[in-house]
């Protein structure tokens, strides 16, 4: 999820918290707690700062082992220590509970995204992604704020938030139920589908859809349970020509071939250059895909520049490439 979504996740913690008996009669403790379940609920995200270093190592890690399950075990252990550190006198156990939910929880729903995470690590290196809530979903933020004013105004918090997430297990149930109408529309269109990606948008009844068969792939859209094929392209194998597995060496491609499941690429020649380009199928906006990795490379072979990330023109990139000037 979106970093505002885990920030009234975790306020909405602090409020459950106070359903627990330990909690409610020590002011201490529920302090400790309020602060953990805050920290707790943006840990695992501390990998964003990845992306100030480059794209590439932040695409590579995102998700990754800040996500993974020795991860949820250590981050509530470290923090918990910090906060008993400043305020002793509060209850160590339920501090520890508390904070471990707040970890857990954070992972749990960004499993429900496209994106997903490697949450099975280090068992499994493969992405969790039930493609099921968009990264950044109005409803169940939405609901947080609604349940958050209602606090402010003087409702009890515990029963306000166990209310808010009742709703928000029928919301998700809902979406599941949704998801699998589209999945079967599009294997009763593509019957020999043999990778089917359904990733959810902001609109509740518009899903994206990128399907793979032996020979093709195809992407389209579902909309108001209609599902409709926009583009279809061959699928062509990576052949090991010098030029691509030259290009293949340079960080920027290899991290998106590490993330991407579904793309198709190609390799322009110039005079006294290449550029090869490898396109992620599963994010077409506007008869765009902007998520790609592009490496130019000299007459030699020698990598001469690269990129890989979200460009949503064609002018954009070139100028990420230093072709044009900024």
């Amino acid at each position: 999820m979106d970093t505002g979504t885990h920030v009234v996740m975790g306020l909405a913690l602090g409020g459950l918290a106070t359903l627990d008996p330990v909690v409610a009669q020590d002011s201490t403790t529920a302090t400790a707690v309020l602060i953990s379940v805050i920290v707790g609920s943006q840990a695992p995200d501390i990998d964003t700062i990845l992306k100030l270093k480059n794209n590439a190592v932040y695409i590579r890690n995102h998700r990754g082992i800040t996500h993974s399950i020795p991860a949820v075990i250590l981050w509530p252990l470290v923090i918990t220590g910090v906060v008993y550190a400043f305020l002793p006198e509060a209850n160590l156990l339920h501090l520890w509970l508390w904070t471990f939910l707040a970890v857990f929880l954070h992972v749990f729903v960004d499993i429900f995204n496209a994106y997903g995470t490697q949450a099975l690590r280090p068992f499994s290196h493969k992405w969790v992604a039930l493609g099921v809530i968009n990264t950044f979903d109005p409803i169940i933020f939405g609901l947080h704020v609604v349940g958050l004013l209602l606090w402010g105004f003087g409702a009890d918090p515990g029963y306000t938030f166990i209310a808010v997430y009742a709703v928000l297990v029928a919301y998700y149930i809902i979406r599941f139920i949704a998801r699998n109408k589209v999945y079967k529309q599009i294997k009763i269109l593509i019957p020999d589908a043999t990778e089917i990606i359904i990733s959810p948008t902001l609109r509740f009844h518009q899903w994206k859809i990128a399907v793979m068969n032996d020979q093709q792939f195809f992407v389209g859209r579902s909309e108001n349970n209609q599902v409709q094929i926009l583009d279809q392209f061959n699928r062509v194998a990576i052949p090991e020509t010098p030029v691509l597995e030259a290009a293949k060496k340079d960080n920027n491609l290899s991290a998106f071939l590490s993330f991407s499941p579904v793309y198709r690429w190609e390799v322009d020649e110039f005079d006294h250059s290449y550029e090869v380009r490898f396109i992620d199928l599963r994010y077409r906006s506007k008869d765009y895909y902007p998520f790609v990795a592009v490496v130019q490379l000299d007459s030699k072979l020698n990598i001469i520049n690269s990129y890989t990330g979200w460009i949503f023109s064609e002018e954009k990139l070139r100028r990420k490439l230093d072709i044009l000037p900024n």
